[in-house]
């Protein structure tokens, strides 16, 4: 039997006027711990992962694709309907906004049955068809199955990015989508209330822990 590794946490998903898009992971259980990593897609399609450790930029190197890795300090925090970022060049401070109307539907669907990937496989074909670039399992790199799980989602009303100290425009929708891995974030600027599944090929097992 292959092994798991289970992240259990928070994904935001923001897109500016410039093109850049972000993807945010505020995990409070993975296993590294808690931390939090931000992908970055640049206009030009350059991909970024800002990741707080060598070990946490391995693993999520592994499974997603990038065409340049740092190793840095990622903050992230959710406090009074705030977000805030900060990860060298990245700088993100958004206000979450009402429950969407997909985060009210996932809430119908009992937390255990939402999370486990025979629910995720089965719901794959719909989920792309209610959010646009969307799928909830797939493919990973080298072998590797990837499941993901929401269980609530929060739109994001406003946000202030920033980039390498610049100003990375106003909040628009995540057009094109990302293209770090088989799925991209919804569409609209959101944070969701996930449990990401990896699945590990039995070769690639162990390079690292297992503990979730």
């Amino acid at each position: 039997m292959r092994k798991r590794w289970v992240f259990d946490g928070h994904i935001a998903g923001i897109g500016t006027a410039s093109g850049l898009r972000a993807v945010v992971g505020l995990w409070q259980q993975s296993p590294f711990g808690p931390f939090a990593d931000a992908m970055v897609e640049l206009p030009s399609g350059h991909r970024i992962l800002l990741a707080p450790t060598a070990e946490v930029a391995d693993f999520i190197a592994a499974v997603y694709n990038f065409d340049e890795t740092r190793v840095l300090d990622v903050a992230a925090s959710r406090a009074a309907h705030q977000l805030r970022v900060d990860a060298g060049p990245l700088r993100i401070r958004a206000a979450m906004g009402a429950r969407t109307r997909l985060g009210s539907i996932a809430r119908l669907v009992p937390p255990p049955v939402a999370v486990h990937p025979d629910w995720l496989r089965a719901v794959n074909p719909l989920a792309s068809r209610l959010s646009p670039g969307v799928r909830t399992a797939g493919a990973a790199k080298g072998g590797r199955q990837e499941y993901y799980g929401v269980t609530d989602l929060h739109s994001i009303e406003s946000a202030s990015v920033g980039w390498d100290g610049g100003d990375a425009g106003s909040l628009t929708a995540i057009r094109p989508g990302v293209t770090f891995g088989f799925s991209s974030v919804p569409p609209e600027p959101s944070l969701a209330r996930v449990r990401t599944t990896v699945v590990e090929a039995t070769a690639d097992a162990k390079k690292f822990p297992s503990r979730s």
